[in-house]
């Protein structure tokens, strides 16, 4: 570096002295003019007025917060709250189901990243706990048939979590459709119904799907419609557990009019069109095989209903006098 850069260097450092320098390097080449006006302000940055170098100072607050840095780093990091148990809890019934039974387990298993998934094996030859349980599923074999909806009641049991979700082993749920239950009882709901009623608009509706529209019209929800804890998926929480009874499971029409009746939060959160992804059991003018086992449970719940709360099921008689005087011919 010549004389006159150090003199630059030197002047630098003082304030005063900065509009001298820049007009001392303002007549040389510009890539010159351009390194010296960089040197001039690190140097200027280094150094005090005066001319002598700036030295660091270490203040209480600093040396306060470095200390504390240093113990911070040192501690190992707070690892998040071990889950005790399943939050969820999937409850599938199946009987010789194996060729959807492993990807509804599948489905089930991505709804929550505490989930078990309970595979009731209803008395299955084909092979079906097997796949369930190379799914990922927690298997109950039962050699005979229990008898329709008994796999729920058995599944409840042995189930653990906060939420108990039913599915069928029939079809297989994408997991996005299952998702908002969980979310629903979570926020409160006791009893997440499928929105989906059925199809109401065709020619002849089935018996089933009337029956479901009269029982609840007679529990005064119509705003429920042909929804009922007889079609799968729907959710219950663990308080509805605990009030309804494990053995009320299997029969569902029961259990959705003693769920209204006793003020659980019921609502209808979903609509997921089953009947699209049950594959046919039966073929085109057969009779259903079900449909009498659960219109008989609807008439058992009915019933019920019946028992609890009058001959009317709590309806108004409209001031009619029944008790007619006998006439005299």
């Amino acid at each position: 570096m010549d004389n006159s850069n150090l003199e630059l260097h030197q002047d630098a450092g003082n304030e005063e002295n900065a509009p001298q320098a820049e007009a001392a390097i303002s007549a040389k080449h510009p890539a010159t003019r351009s390194r010296q006006r960089r040197s001039i302000r690190r140097a200027g940055r280094r150094r005090l007025p005066d001319g002598r170098k700036r030295r660091r100072r270490w203040t209480k607050a600093k040396m306060k917060r470095k200390r504390k840095t240093v113990m911070h780093a040192s501690l190992p990091r707070e690892q998040p709250p071990v889950q005790a148990g399943p939050v969820v809890s999937v409850i599938i019934p199946a009987m010789n189901e194996r060729r959807t039974i492993g990807r509804a387990v599948r489905e089930a298993r991505r709804i929550h990243p505490f989930v078990e998934v309970i595979v009731v094996d209803n008395g299955s030859s084909d092979g079906t706990a097997r796949t369930a349980q190379a799914a990922g599923a927690r298997v109950l074999t039962y050699p005979e048939p229990l008898g329709h909806d008994v796999g729920r009641r058995v599944g409840a049991e042995a189930a653990s979590g906060r939420i108990l979700l039913f599915l069928d082993g029939d079809m297989a749920v994408p997991s996005y459709e299952l998702i908002p239950f969980i979310r629903a009882v979570m926020a409160g709901t006791d009893v997440a119904l499928n929105e989906y009623s059925g199809p109401v608009k065709a020619k002849e509706v089935h018996p089933v799907v009337e029956a479901k529209h009269v029982l609840n019209t007679m529990l005064e929800r119509p705003d429920l419609q042909g929804t009922s804890m007889t079609a799968v998926p729907h959710a219950i929480s663990r308080r509805a557990l605990e009030i309804l009874g494990f053995e009320v499971l299997e029969k569902p029409p029961l259990a959705h009019a003693k769920a209204v009746v006793s003020g659980l939060a019921v609502r209808a959160v979903h609509a997921v069109e089953v009947n699209r992804l049950n594959r046919l059991r039966r073929k085109s003018g057969e009779e259903d095989p079900l449909a009498a086992v659960v219109i008989n449970d609807h008439l058992e719940a009915i019933q019920w209903l019946t028992r609890e709360l009058g001959p009317r099921a709590g309806h108004t008689d409209l001031h009619r006098d029944r008790h007619l005087s006998e006439v005299s011919l």
